[in-house]
């Protein structure tokens, strides 16, 4: 496996895990639903914490990827639900 692909299975399961802890949050969902709040969420996440500036003390760069992506993904679940 090349670099290039290992950082996208990276990124995915770092969204699949983020997608099944705002699930645990907020409730709901399936693998397939994880994977994309997950996802969405590291973009909403990074572009949040970034445009309010929030730092996480956090050393450790997966738990932080991890962090971020739970906070944007429950913000995509929650959006999602005002709009439907």
């Amino acid at each position: 496996m090349d670099a290039q692909t290992q950082k996208i299975v990276v990124f995915l399961l770092i969204g699949l895990v983020a997608g099944w802890l705002a699930s645990v949050v907020v409730g709901g969902g399936g693998i397939l639903q994880y994977l994309i709040s997950g996802v969405l969420g590291a973009f909403v996440g990074g572009y949040l914490f970034d445009v309010l500036g929030i730092r996480l003390g956090i050393k450790n760069a997966l738990a932080s990827q991890i962090v971020t992506a739970t906070v944007g993904a429950i913000v995509v679940v929650l959006v999602a639900r005002l709009i439907v």
